[in-house]
């Protein structure tokens, strides 16, 4: 399944350390926003891995699913930029 994953984390270790896991399942297209390939077992395994580094009183995750029709319709406006993590920065 193709999904977007996006996240608003206030801490910068957790922030950082959310960001490694998204990494490792799939790419990261905006600061906080990154674009996954995953079948169930492989979304159960990150939800599990970005649980148990969020602080759910503070920190939020969204998924959003998408079909292949609307992978299709995808428009971005701009460079298409792929950041890598040497690109993240902290504040």
């Amino acid at each position: 399944m193709f999904l977007i994953v996006a996240y608003d984390v206030t801490d910068d270790k957790r922030r950082a350390k959310i960001a490694v896991q998204l990494h490792n399942f799939g790419q990261r297209v905006q600061k906080s926003v990154f674009e996954c390939y995953l079948n169930k077992e492989q979304l159960d395994e990150l939800k599990i891995r970005l649980e148990k580094i969020m602080d759910f009183a503070e920190d939020s995750i969204r998924y959003y699913y998408l079909c292949k029709k609307d992978e299709k319709n995808i428009e971005f406006i701009g460079e298409n930029i792929i950041y890598k993590n040497e690109d993240y920065f902290m504040i």
